[in-house]
């Protein structure tokens, strides 16, 4: 497709509605699914890794629906069922019958849910900074749940975001904002979470009870510094997941792949490459 925005890629039918996908390199297929913030897309949320990873992977980054330039089907209820779903539709129409998963906050819950109801369908997967288990709302994630367009929000937000103030800059806090503005994003952002937000959080929480049923060979990354997802939803992940494997980076906040991109994209390289199949 040519435009002028790197964030609109390639589109592809995938249920009902089509879906806005980036797809990258060649070799073993990730699918990367991206978080919950204002005006994100799958270019926002991973396009450093993307170069980093593409030339070893097979790299697929969908916008889910409700968020980025995924369409919005009028009367569609988007909930975990239905990124489940349109996760397995972007699957069978690519004609990838086993992907690693890499998820990150609401996408590794996603990635998580996917996990637990097709099993089959994930070989490895990757939580950064994820939701999927229960834990009082921080006052990050009730700010990025709840915001409202401006730039100055969207500045506090991306303070909230990042640890390394250096990567926050007024040019990124426009870019930000400006996507969270486009026709149709923020109605359909403010709908997916409303108050109150802790709602929010225990439906990402609800395939809890079945993560020890989970046998993928598990790696979890969290930024100690974290304030939108607790490090003590990882601590909490790695005593359910049973082939989990845990890595914590000191001096960064929930923006682990922009802050520490080109150290995560090794740190998947390895675990995909190097950890036994079960």
């Amino acid at each position: 497709m040519s435009t002028n925005r790197p964030e609109i890629a390639s589109s592809i039918q995938t249920g009902a509605f089509r879906t806005n996908y980036h797809d990258l390199g060649g070799g073993a297929p990730i699918v990367m699914l991206h978080g919950s913030g204002p005006g994100v897309t799958a270019w926002a949320n991973w396009n450093k890794l993307f170069p980093l990873l593409s030339v070893h992977y097979r790299v697929v980054a969908p916008d889910m629906v409700g968020f980025g330039y995924t369409d919005r089907p009028e009367g569609l209820v988007c909930n975990m069922n239905a990124w489940v779903q349109q996760t397995i539709d972007l699957l069978d129409a690519l004609k990838l019958d086993k992907v690693h998963l890499v998820g990150n906050s609401f996408g590794g819950a996603l990635a998580l849910a996917v996990a637990v109801k097709h099993p089959a369908r994930v070989d490895k997967l990757v939580l950064m900074g994820s939701m999927g288990v229960t834990f009082p709302l921080t006052y990050g994630l009730d700010r990025v749940w709840g915001y409202t367009p401006s730039l100055d929000n969207m500045k506090e937000l991306l303070d909230i975001f990042a640890y390394n103030r250096a990567i926050v800059s007024d040019d990124l806090a426009k870019l930000r904002y400006e996507a969270s503005i486009q026709p149709g994003f923020q109605e359909s952002f403010s709908a997916l979470f409303p108050a109150p937000r802790q709602q929010g959080v225990e439906s990402m929480a609800g395939n809890e009870g079945y993560l020890r049923t989970v046998r993928h060979q598990t790696l979890i990354v969290h930024g100690r510094e974290d304030r939108v997802i607790p490090l003590e939803t990882s601590l909490k992940l790695i005593k359910l997941l049973e082939n989990a494997q845990l890595h914590i980076f000191g001096k960064c906040g929930h923006w682990t792949q922009i802050e520490r991109a080109k150290e995560f994209a090794e740190l998947l390289k390895n675990f995909f490459e190097n950890t036994p199949d079960l």
